[in-house]
Parts: structure tokens; sequence; C-alpha cells
């Protein structure tokens, strides 16, 4: 059976150490091994939830953008999404975001098919 001599360890506590000073220790924690390691945990985990929350952030960001975007041409966001997914236009939320900020004239042209098509399945309704 082979046992982790003290290379082993002085490796394990090298890495530790150094995860600890890439998350910017201060004080004991960038010396004390034991804090060191509560420390790159804690910061393991915040990392871990940072990359969920991040996506859900955006996520949020590209429909404020795009309901803003929408409005200003007088169609709701509900509307313009319906109508892009029910005409089989497959933009997703962040591509239709830097279109509103990079592309006007084309977000604006998406907008008005969207109210178009939304006026045309009214009609149709009433009739």
């Amino acid at each position: 059976m082979v046992r982790g001599g003290p290379a082993n360890r002085a490796v394990k506590r090298a890495k530790v150490f150094a995860l600890a000073k890439s998350f910017g220790a201060k004080g004991r924690s960038k010396n004390v091994y034991s804090l060191a390691v509560r420390m790159v945990q804690k910061s393991l985990q915040r990392q871990y939830v940072a990359r969920k929350t991040t996506k859900r952030d955006m996520r949020s960001l590209w429909i404020t953008r795009i309901n803003i975007a929408a409005r200003e041409h007088h169609v709701p966001y509900s509307v313009f999404m319906n109508q892009l997914t029910k005409n089989n236009i497959q933009l997703n939320r962040k591509m239709l975001s830097e279109l509103a900020i990079h592309e006007p004239r084309t977000f604006k042209a998406f907008a008005d098919f969207a109210r178009e098509q939304h006026k045309q399945g009214l009609r149709a309704a009433l009739k």
C-alpha cells in the first residue's frame, strides 16, 4: 500500500496556497494552511454560484434590451417574440439584443414584421 508522503503533502499545500493567492487572500489566510483551505473552499463555492447567476442575469438583461427596443417600435415584447417564433425566425435573445444595439434598422424590420403579422392575425380572427 502506497501512502502519501511529505512530497505529496507539500504539493497539496502549495496548490491550496496558490489558489488562495489567486482568490486574493489577505492576512493569515495566505500563510496559515487551515485558514487557506477554508477560504479556498468558500471561494470555489461562490464561483460555482456566480457562474449560474451570471447566466440568469445576462438572460434578463437581453430580455430587457429587447423589450425596450421593441416598445420603441410600438410592439410589446410578448407579441414580438410570439410572432418571431410563429414565423420560424430562429434568433435567440442574445442575438436579438445585439441587433437592437448594433443594427437598429434590422431590428426595426423585425419589429415591423412582427407588428404586421400580429395585425393580420387579429383581422383573421375577426372574420
